[in-house]
């Protein structure tokens, strides 16, 4: 493809409109052609002041604007679905905010339509494979010289959730991100979870079960936890700590300002996923933007989405019934064998 890629975004929300923004601002080679919300004065409000982008209600109406080459899904995950097949329908690659779709049956949907088609469309948007942090740690690893992996400990907490958050929702939701970086760093599929509950803390609203600590096995005998607290009070915190045979390597620490004034210091912690993960999201999209204007589409499958999808159902009947409960995966399609 040459030229400027245009691109439809669906969802106008909190997500999209910071896609809208950073497509519009911050990555070359792309345009806002079109957005799309059920709230047509958040979708203007989100193309106000971008040259040639239209603002719509109806998905499809965006997707047939004038110029659209690809889309980028940041609508909720119960949309995922629809909006992928009509991108489907159309020919157009997409970057699909997580979750693909949010159940496991529906993704697999996914897989097997675009498994149909013979090639990729899908991106899933799992940005912490763009980190820098995290990219580092994965060359590390797949380097060699710290041995084989044993165990991954990982910490993702929360300012505070909102209103509407489950108890479900901290396994299904917000330990997706994990579920995705522990396939991708140790390159195995997460076979059997575990969900253990300590005491609930005072922070929490009534009757979330927060924090949790999520427990998975992996197909090659490797271990990974997860502390997940979206209730802490104090930030938003994203850790990961790879221990391996002959070394371990830790990130997550070292990505925040520290201001000394007053004859104290004290270190800054990022409010939510936007500050922290800006940069992450930024290579992204440019990612994104940059194969597909080369005719190709990378990063997150379709497959990696529907796993995540899996496991996080996996381990939602782990949290309910308290077992270890095992991960049931389709057969993986040809289309996304390892390369």
């Amino acid at each position: 493809m040459s030229g400027v890629l245009g691109v439809a975004v669906l969802g106008a929300g909190h997500m999209g409109a910071d896609h809208v923004r950073r497509l519009d601002r911050v990555v070359s080679g792309a345009r806002v052609a079109a957005v799309a919300d059920p709230d047509v004065e958040r979708a203007r409000a989100a193309v106000g002041g971008i040259e040639g982008a239209v603002a719509h209600t109806d998905p499809g109406a965006a997707l047939d604007a004038p110029g659209v080459g690809a889309v980028l899904i940041a609508s909720p995950g119960e949309a995922h679905e629809e909006a992928l097949a009509a991108a489907f329908a159309r020919g157009l690659p997409v970057l699909c905010e997580k979750p693909l779709v949010p159940d496991a049956e529906g993704a697999l949907r996914v897989v097997e339509a675009e498994a149909r088609l013979g090639r990729r469309l899908t991106q899933t948007g799992f940005m912490r494979r763009h980190d820098g942090e995290y990219q580092r740690l994965k060359a590390l690893l797949d380097g060699g010289r710290l041995g084989r992996p044993l165990m991954l400990h990982c910490v993702h907490r929360n300012v505070s959730s909102p209103a509407d958050f489950t108890s479900a929702m901290l396994v299904n939701s917000s330990v997706s991100h994990e579920i995705d970086a522990a396939r991708w760093l140790l390159g195995d599929e997460l076979t059997a979870v575990t969900v253990l509950r300590p005491r609930p803390s005072g922070k929490a609203p009534e009757g979330l079960l927060d924090p949790q600590f999520v427990l998975f096995e992996t197909a090659g005998g490797a271990l990974v936890d997860v502390e997940v607290f979206v209730n802490c009070g104090f930030g938003y915190e994203v850790r990961c700590e790879a221990v391996c045979e002959a070394g371990s390597a830790r990130i997550g620490g070292a990505h925040t300002m520290v201001v000394t004034e007053a004859g104290g210091a004290r270190e800054e912690v990022p409010q939510d996923y936007l500050v922290r993960f800006a940069d992450a999201y930024d290579r992204e999209v440019r990612a994104w933007v940059d194969a597909v204007r080369r005719g190709r589409v990378t990063g997150a499958s379709a497959w990696d989405g529907y796993a995540a999808a899996a496991v996080a159902e996996a381990g939602v009947r782990a949290l309910e019934t308290g077992a270890r409960t095992p991960v049931d995966l389709a057969p993986r399609p040809a289309l996304y064998a390892p390369q």
